[in-house]
């Protein structure tokens, strides 16, 4: 740009001024409006032509002599607009031609009608300014590529990119309908708090706050568990959230520090139980959101048709991570980790986590399609309840697609005394270092000591379940404001 020369948004801004000094407001009050933009593309009848009220932004405008087309935008479609001077007057057209930029939201009145090429049309009787826009918008054949002003602008991405909007609008089909299927099986939606006295209900490291009238340490949640828990002691014995959690944890195309989860929980029944039910859960939101139960992710096709995979985590390092007994053998098993290259967290593992080590590794990558997998290590699953056959390992299952865990599940650890005992060796591994193991928690242990019935409980990740049924391989596009790093001024 040379000296001199007033860039785009100085140029808006004079038209503002010059509006002013005329007397007319640039951002008025509302109109009504009795229509979207899909209604009148839907209702278009050739023999009779409708009166419609609509309002949209103006995402594209051409000038020909006394004729304008233009497009508008609204939360339905988009629409041609057709402005003649002849039809709106002298004064009105040239107000537009001086004033209205693309990116501002107007007012139109006028009728539907057809053009020669076959697009229906709305031609405009009346034309208010509703909200001035005061900078370009992202160019219109390329849209906005920049990654930086996607996220920390999502308003531009959603303007320009039609892609984005309906992946969002996607996200909230899929909470509904879950929310829908749960309510269905008698499940009350509940909400729980989001500032907890002890960081409890995963095994993560917790965002720490300061309560200033309270003078007491705070910290945002990691789950909802323990209080969803407490609701069924209570007698609510289906319940379900869908909220926010917070891990202080690191960013990745599969991370964010603030992400969203549905969890539910359901009395006298176990996690196999809850394997057919998510199962079904999942395949009605599939069905639904996408159509086809056999979608695209990325290089695979996941297939939902088919019923999920069920494998131990023992079996799946064989018949899925390659290895062999001998090699996941007690005896075996450390040199089988060296190999490759794995570091384990605890030095002091027991056998069972030396499995859980080499699954992360070798395993979760290559499970593709929903696979279920169960019999987890006892010492990995601090709140949930033994396997009856092999105390070694926990009542549970974490289901994998695209190699992303996308749900957890467990039989609910109701006796208090096993429970009272693992948070204290919790404590221990907390004291070794381990910065993500559980707190105490005397509270929640004397509400089990009232009697939890025998309950499973579900957490189903909604940002990565989003990811999948999108086709987006980063977590940052389904959330529509990513955690991002302050940006310097």
């Amino acid at each position: 740009m040379h000296k001199g020369v007033p860039n785009e948004h100085e140029v808006r801004l004079e038209k503002v001024n010059q509006m002013r000094a005329a007397g007319i407001e640039p951002w008025p009050e509302h109109k009504k409006t009795n229509a979207t933009t899909k209604h009148v593309v839907d209702e278009y009848n050739s023999d009779e032509s409708s009166e419609y009220c609509i309002a949209g932004r103006i995402i594209s405008m051409r000038e020909h002599g006394k004729t304008i087309f233009a497009h508008i935008q609204d939360r339905a479609a988009k629409l041609q607009i057709y402005i003649k001077e002849d039809i709106l007057g002298t004064e009105q057209f040239e107000f537009i031609k001086k004033f209205i930029d693309i990116g501002d939201y107007i007012w139109i009145q006028g009728q539907s009608f057809k053009t020669k090429r076959g697009e229906i049309t709305l031609k405009a009787h009346d034309i208010v300014l509703l909200s001035k826009c005061l900078h370009p918008l992202p160019e219109k054949f390329h849209g906005l590529t920049d990654i930086e002003t996607i996220y920390r602008q999502r308003y531009l991405d959603l303007i320009s990119n039609i892609t984005s909007r309906e992946r969002f609008k996607k996200r909230s089909q899929i909470i509904q309908i879950m929310r829908q299927f749960l309510q269905s099986h008698d499940f009350i939606e509940v909400e729980t708090p989001m500032l907890h006295p002890i960081a409890g209900g995963a095994t993560a490291r917790p965002f720490i706050t300061h309560h200033n009238a309270l003078d007491s340490e705070f910290f945002l949640r990691i789950a909802p568990e323990l209080y969803l828990k407490r609701l069924v002691i209570g007698g609510f014995e289906r319940v379900f959230e869908i909220n926010r959690n917070f891990r202080n944890e690191g960013i990745s195309t599969r991370h964010n520090p603030e992400f969203t989860m549905l969890e539910f929980y359901m009395a006298h029944q176990d996690y196999i139980f809850a394997m057919d039910f998510v199962e079904k859960m999942l395949r009605k939101t599939v069905t639904e959101v996408c159509v086809s139960l056999e979608i695209p992710y990325g290089e695979h096709m996941l297939n939902f048709k088919n019923p999920f995979r069920r494998v131990t985590l023992y079996d799946s390092l064989t018949e899925i991570g390659g290895l062999t007994d001998d090699e996941i053998s007690e005896g075996k098993i450390d040199q089988t980790i060296k190999k490759h290259g794995i570091k384990l967290a605890n030095k002091k593992a027991s056998y069972q986590e030396k499995q859980f080590g080499l699954f992360e590794e070798l395993v979760e990558p290559k499970l593709i399609d929903p696979t279920f997998v169960t019999e987890y290590p006892i010492k990995v699953s601090p709140l949930a309840k033994r396997d009856e056959t092999n105390s070694e390992v926990a009542a549970r299952f974490e289901l994998f697609i695209a190699g992303m865990e996308v749900a957890n599940s467990f039989n609910e650890l109701n006796e208090p005394f096993d429970q009272a005992q693992r948070f204290k060796q919790q404590l221990q591994a907390r004291a070794a270092g381990d910065l993500e193991a559980h707190e105490y928690d005397a509270e929640y242990i004397q509400a089990l000591e009232y009697g939890l019935p025998p309950t499973v409980g579900v957490g189903i990740g909604i940002d990565r379940l989003t990811m999948l049924l999108t086709n987006t391989t980063s977590i940052k596009d389904v959330i529509l404001f990513p955690t991002l790093k302050k940006k310097e001024s």
